[in-house]
């Protein structure tokens, strides 16, 4: 009998077994096994894509089982599970191009994940799974919107939290709030729309992203920087619609100040700190010249530059401009509107593009020195952010001097900057200078600020402005209101009613959920007019979308939630899924959702390690955050955030390939050939050049590139290029072929050992064969070929070289493990065993206490070879191995011998050994280097090298 390592029969034996024995379930309070300490593990929830996975998207989900499979061996109660984000635009026009049910589609498309994913041997607790499109999971995602619907914030709100914790500020019950008198008196219409001004979910007229091809609105991800639709490559329109919006920005300061204490990367604490944008400043309000009163009131970060702003800027969309507009002016400004409208906020905002604008005609009176300063319109300025309208200090601020040169617009220096400095565009801080001095007409004795420092300054002309009703100090923020309206079939249905009188009305939580129709025709209306109402699909379920209640017609929102809304809280329904009496029974959130910090102490997240790509760094984690804190102000969550560490995970990338046009070809049709020069255009290169103010002919010139090349497809020269893989790209690698050709295990050791977690790294098929002879090399060493018996060189003789060696194993990768270093761990256990392949015997205890060690990383090989060693137990339930910190420790160490920094040698010196020895034996090993050259000091760094500085 002749027995190679069989994976194919070993996998799909393993991976049933698991299956029958339930061997990934968690344990819920109350049950055998919640005495353990809890560990919670959880995946960026999956898009079910069409294209089922490829080799990219199981680094993640392999590095979480790992990390499992070993808390789970070092005696925790492990929470590991799975789900599903599927409603959302892709699955709804996939069914729009096929004509087949969104809900057929996204069904089939998670049936494929989870058999790929059960493949990969990912011991996920397939008991919590559901989908966000389960009718029992969208009731609770609408329960949480009425939550927030009949929540305001109160932001004098003074109170402790669950953690002893100094709160101001919390969502409260709509009913409590305090009503003026004035507007009681007016009558009940008065007093719900005071509340409607107050609610954390509310109807506003808001400037969105229409794409009337696809037919709904589009969030700011969606777009892409040429002002197209991600989806579909169609033309987006910036355009005021009435939409819902949740009022995230009301906690902007406590999703600032609870990032401290997060165990998150810095990059993307830094990211979220950027987008919540916190900016202390002054308003200030400047009078329109002439008869007119109107105020046009300005936010600004630097009220000490107020003498140097010699125009001002609104926002195409500021409600002024076509009041202040003249006649002369009123077509330029009209059009110039017309063309912003279509502009996404990146492109108007990006720094390399040239600034555009029109002057309106009017102007504004400066409230320091009563100057008159002309009022223009340029897209650079957003309506979102600030009041929609700037002072322009062109002297500086970069943005606003490229626009004063391209205009030829004033610009005075306000701010002496260090010696040595171009004042003209210092945006740094400095002294102030040009401010009126005695014998000025406007000089009233306190506005002299020149020779102040930028600090004292600001703080001085601020208190100025206030004492004369000019302005006041302020706080902004660039982070804006949640835009929470889709024009889609396939999403949660709002739970909100509308009367006939304007009046909103929610739900009654007993009639949750309020299920989505049944639509044959879900198709949204689309168009080419970006100005046509739109029309949405749930507008033609006629039956459904009128209600009568309490003898009165009710219209339901036409509306449904964003894709963003399921995810938003899925991390709580996998700890109590199948609850139907709340969302989360507080049992199970006490349990899975409180935890410890490193030091001691509770935690300010529930998840101890939340694992993902960087790109939801922003957006899906500040929702969650947001949705999170409101839950936990009206007491239905025990930590202030979800997430307590977070990792980002890198990028797997292929070889992609372009013909000259930039048109992506099967990258598995392309060939190698001899030496081939190409010139081609890089589209990015254009469009860079083109936003930095090149003509067409100038960035054509700028993009082209040469490139050499040896690939070809269909006897065609191709460009050569490392990309994320993408269906699109034609570059992804199907991990059924990998695993039919290779195996699970394989596979899972070959993501894990190509670099670090969160590094980017290039798959390349051709390297995976290291790792699959290492484990042919361990069955090889455990199983006889010849007989599929245990090896004849398996026996009670140890090997103390190789004991000693498996001690510093062990230690080493549980150590890795713990930090998600996983590809050095795996370099440890390769190096073990090709020491125990040397070993002319190996004790039965040490390969029991390897295989274990190797679990984690390729568990269908190691249950297998642990059934054969005779553990009648899975794996699953082993010990993690331990080490003797003593046996560890080397008795010699290896050291580099540098001289002036350059590697002359190693020495082996005893471990410990005091530096005039290590000196020494470094002297001895370069004397002949050396000769007579007088040595002037040797720097020794403990465990490493020797430096000698001659």
């Amino acid at each position: 009998m002749s027995e190679r390592y069989p994976f194919r029969e070993i996998e799909e034996k393993w991976q049933k077994r698991w299956e029958q024995r339930q061997a990934f379930r968690a344990a819920d309070p109350g049950q055998p096994g919640s005495e353990k300490p809890k560990y919670f593990v959880l995946d960026f929830f999956p898009y079910p894509s069409g294209a089922g996975l490829h080799v990219g998207h199981p680094l993640g989900y392999i590095a979480t089982d790992i990390i499992a499979r070993y808390k789970r061996m070092r005696g925790f109660n492990v929470l590991h599970p799975m789900g599903w984000d599927a409603f959302g635009l892709p699955a709804e026009q996939y069914a729009v191009e096929t004509g087949i049910h969104p809900a057929v589609t996204t069904r089939k498309n998670i049936a494929t994940y989870k058999r790929q994913m059960c493949r990969l041997g990912l011991g996920y607790d397939w008991e919590r799974e559901f989908a966000t499109i389960d009718e029992d999971y969208y009731r609770w995602t609408q329960w949480i919107f009425l939550k927030i619907f009949n929540s305001w914030y109160d932001p004098e709100w003074r109170w402790t939290d669950s953690q002893g914790r100094a709160v101001i500020g919390a969502a409260r019950p709509i009913d409590k709030l305090p009503i003026p008198a004035e507007v009681k008196a007016e009558g009940t219409a008065a007093v719900e729309a005071y509340k409607a001004e107050h609610r954390l979910a509310y109807l506003a007229e808001v400037p969105v992203n229409w794409c009337p091809a696809l037919g709904t609105v589009l969030a700011n991800e969606e777009v892409t920087n040429e002002g197209r639709s991600e989806r579909g490559d169609h033309p987006v329109h910036r355009r005021p619609m009435r939409q819902w919006m949740l009022r995230i920005t009301e906690y902007a300061d406590r999703l600032l100040h609870d990032l401290d204490e997060l165990d998150w990367p810095e990059p993307i604490k830094l990211m979220q700190r950027n987008w919540i944008g916190r900016s202390e400043g002054a308003y200030v309000d400047f009078e329109l010249a002439g008869e007119r009163c109107d105020i046009i009131r300005v936010f600004t970060t630097r009220p000490d530059t107020l003498y140097g702003a010699t125009y001002m800027v609104l926002a195409p969309e500021h409600p002024l401009v076509s009041v202040i507009t003249t006649a002369q002016q009123r077509n330029a400004v009209n059009s110039y509107i017309e063309l912003a409208g279509q502009k996404t906020e990146m492109d108007r905002t990006a720094d390399a593009k040239a600034k555009t604008g029109v002057f309106t005609g009017s102007y504004a009176i400066n409230p320091v020195n009563r100057k008159r300063v002309p009022i223009w319109v340029a897209d650079y300025v957003l309506m979102g952010y600030g009041t929609g309208s700037i002072m322009a200090v062109p002297g500086h601020d970069r943005r606003d001097l490229e626009f004063a040169e391209t205009f030829q617009l004033d610009v005075v220096q306000v701010v002496q900057p260090p010696q040595g400095q171009d004042w003209r565009g210092y945006v740094g801080n400095g002294t102030a200078c040009s401010s009126p001095s005695a014998d000025d007409e406007h000089f009233d004795g306190q506005c002299d600020f020149n020779g102040l420092p930028t600090v004292k300054a600001t703080a001085k002309i601020t208190k100025w402005l206030e004492d004369r009703d000019l302005g006041e100090g302020t706080t902004q923020y660039k982070l804006r209101d949640w835009l929470f309206s889709r024009q889609r079939y396939w999403g949660e249905p709002f739970p909100i009613l509308h009367r006939d009188d304007g009046v909103i009305e929610s739900v009654a939580e007993s009639d949750l959920p309020v299920l989505l129709p049944d639509m044959e025709d879900f198709k949204p209306s689309v168009g080419d007019d970006p100005q046509a109402e739109p029309q949405t699909p749930l507008s033609r379920a006629a039956d459904w979308a009128v209600v009568e209640r309490d003898a009165r017609k009710y219209r339901r929102e036409l509306n449904t939630m964003p894709q963003w809304a399921g995810s938003c809280w899925y991390y709580l329904r996998f700890c109590d899924p199948k609850n139907s009496e709340a969302l989360i029974g507080p049992q199970a959130e006490q349990y899975w959702m409180t935890s410890e910090k490193a030091g001691g102490g509770p935690h300010m997240g529930g998840v101890d390690l939340y694992l993902g790509g960087a790109e939801h760094a922003v957006l899906h984690l500040l929702y969650a955050r947001f949705w999170h804190k409101v839950l936990y102000d009206i007491g239905c969550v025990s930590t202030p955030e979800p997430f307590g560490r977070l990792f980002n995970q890198g990028m797997i990338g292929a070889a992609a390939y372009t013909t000259e046009r930039g048109a992506y070809v099967p990258a598995d049709e392309v060939s190698q050939g001899e030496l081939v020069e190409l010139v081609h255009v890089d589209p990015a290169r254009r469009t860079a050049a083109l936003n930095a103010g090149k003509s067409p002919e100038e960035a054509e010139a700028a993009a082209r590139v040469k490139t050499e090349t040896r690939f070809y497809h269909d006897g065609k020269p191709v460009l050569q290029a490392f990309e994320k893989m993408s269906k699109s790209k034609k570059n992804v690698v199907n991990p059924d072929s990998i695993i039919e050709e290779y195996g699970a295990d394989t596979l899972r050791l070959y993501e894990m050992y190509m670099g670090p977690l969160e590094a980017s790294k290039p798959w390349n098929t051709r390297d995976i064969v290291g790792v699959h002879r290492f484990l042919h090399r361990t069955w090889r060493l455990i199983i006889d070929p010849d007989t599929g018996r245990i090896s004849a060189r398996i026996g009670q003789s140890r090997d103390e070289a190789l004991e000693k060696l498996l001690h510093k194993t062990i230690k080493k990768v549980s150590e890795d493990i713990e930090s998600l270093g996983f590809n050095t761990a795996i370099a440890a256990l390769i190096t073990w065993i090709n020491d125990a392949m040397k070993a002319e015997h190996v004790h039965r205890d040490q390969i029991d206490r390897f295989v274990a060690l190797l679990n984690p990383f390729a568990p269908h090989i190691c249950e297998e070879l642990a059934q054969r060693l005779g553990r009648s137990e899975p794996l699953t339930t082993a010990a993690w191995p331990t080490f003797d910190e003593a046996l560890t420790r080397d008795d010699e160490i290896e050291m580099a011998v540098q001289i002036r920094g350059k590697l002359k040698g190693r020495i082996i010196v005893a471990a410990g050994a005091p530096q005039n020895e290590i000196i020494t034996a470094a002297r001895e090993l370069v004397k002949d280097i050396l000769g007579d050259t007088p040595i002037k000091k040797a720097i020794v760094v403990p465990g490493r090298l020797v430096n000698l500085v001659t």
